[in-house]
């Protein structure tokens, strides 16, 4: 469409509550956890993000869309409620910093057929439509593939910062996003009341509802592949960071992996990818002030995390990104050791065949410094020096 197509959209919180019942059919939003944090996102989209028209039609549908998932998952569970009854037992989860190796460990790890790994257009859309049949085609799915499409049509620069694929494993955050609990937003637009509520606010209803999505996920799984054999979930996001503690309660069983690179490196490199998003959708982005918001989340997430490790001995291991590049058949050996998997000549070759099918050399470069965000070595080094020190060995 060209920007005069563009339908004009308001985000007045009933207007979107009654248009996500009329298109569902359907009124049960779930608890009412969401509702603060949905008052305080669509105050942010309206008076602080400077979204053009586009921007501005793009939000609208993705705040909209989630209302919709939370109608369509309420209604999945009173239909079936032994939803409820399915356990996520001892989940891996990967944790670190953006670009210390995430995605890559991820998806090379959910090509080991033994884990329930997120896919993209499951997190996307988490609930199926009311007439899902798993003999044809996942509507959501072709969704995705859309999605995807129009997102590097906008910008291109997107693909070599982070690999999309309709159907690779992706990251948790976007099933929190339908909580209105997660960092999703601000990665978008600038939404700094938002940012500010989130980060000032109790986090649990968020991983409330990640638990409750991922129950869903696995009974639809389950469902689709026919096997009642509960496997164990791989789950992945650097906003984790922020509120580990949240996550441990949540999952007190979790096996978590922690991954480590120089802050000098990967700082610059999320604030590019932030910055190639927030530049589809506003006017006048302004670098710097994306280099300042992203530095301080992820300064504040990492000693968040680094203070409850503290009290969780045992739970973690700690992955260095030079080894998990240099030595990866050692680094999976450690990883599955740790969480009690045994490792197979099959899980190896799996894993293997994923990497040579996705070298990073396959995508274009991914071009950026530290000055194009207003940021220096000397800055970086003093505002995480804590990590630094505490992890030198790994980075």
């Amino acid at each position: 469409m060209t920007e005069c197509e563009i339908p004009e959209v308001n985000f007045n919180r009933d207007d979107l509550l009654a248009k996500a019942a009329a298109e569902t059919g359907l009124n049960n939003f779930g608890d009412n956890s969401f509702r603060e944090p949905f008052d305080v996102l669509l105050y942010s989209l309206s008076n602080e993000a400077n979204l053009n028209r586009a921007g501005r039609f793009i939000q609208y549908e993705r705040v909209l869309n989630t209302l919709k998932n939370r109608l369509r998952q309420s209604e999945w569970i009173r239909l079936y409620p032994e939803i409820l009854d399915e356990q996520i037992s001892a989940p891996v989860v990967i944790v670190g910093l953006p670009r210390t190796g995430t995605t890559m460990l991820h998806r090379v790890l959910a090509s080991d057929e033994r884990f329930f790994a997120p896919l993209w257009y499951e997190v996307r859309n988490p609930a199926p439509f009311l007439d899902w049949d798993t003999s044809v085609k996942d509507e959501r799915l072709t969704l995705a593939e859309t999605e995807v499409s129009a997102l590097l049509r906008a910008n291109p620069e997107i693909a070599a910062i982070h690999p999309m694929d309709p159907l690779g494993a992706d990251e948790d955050i976007l099933l929190l996003e339908h909580s209105f609990y997660s960092t999703v937003p601000p990665a978008f637009c600038n939404t700094p009341s938002y940012s500010n509520w989130l980060f000032n606010n109790d986090n649990q209803p968020g991983y409330d509802y990640l638990k409750l999505q991922l129950q869903s996920l696995q009974w639809q799984k389950k469902h689709r592949s026919g096997n009642n054999d509960n496997k164990r979930w791989l789950l992945k996001t650097p906003h984790h960071l922020h509120f580990l503690d949240k996550l441990i309660d949540t999952f007190p069983d979790a096996k978590i992996i922690s991954t480590h690179r120089d802050p000098i490196d990967t700082i610059p490199s999320i604030c590019s990818f932030n910055y190639n998003l927030w530049i589809t959708q506003a006017n006048d982005v302004a670098p710097n002030l994306v280099g300042k918001q992203w530095s301080g989340i992820f300064a504040t997430g990492t000693r968040h995390a680094m203070k409850v490790r503290q009290a969780s001995k045992g739970q973690f291991i700690d992955i260095s990104f030079k080894e998990l590049l240099g030595n990866p058949e050692q680094t999976t050996r450690s990883i599955f050791n740790f969480i009690d998997v045994k490792t197979t000549s099959e899980s190896l070759a799996a894993m293997q065949l994923h990497r040579d099918q996705n070298q990073r050399d396959s995508r274009p470069p991914h071009d950026y410094s530290l000055e194009d965000f207003g940021l220096t070595e000397k800055n970086i080094k003093a505002t995480f020096a804590g990590y630094i020190d505490a992890f030198k060995d790994l980075i």
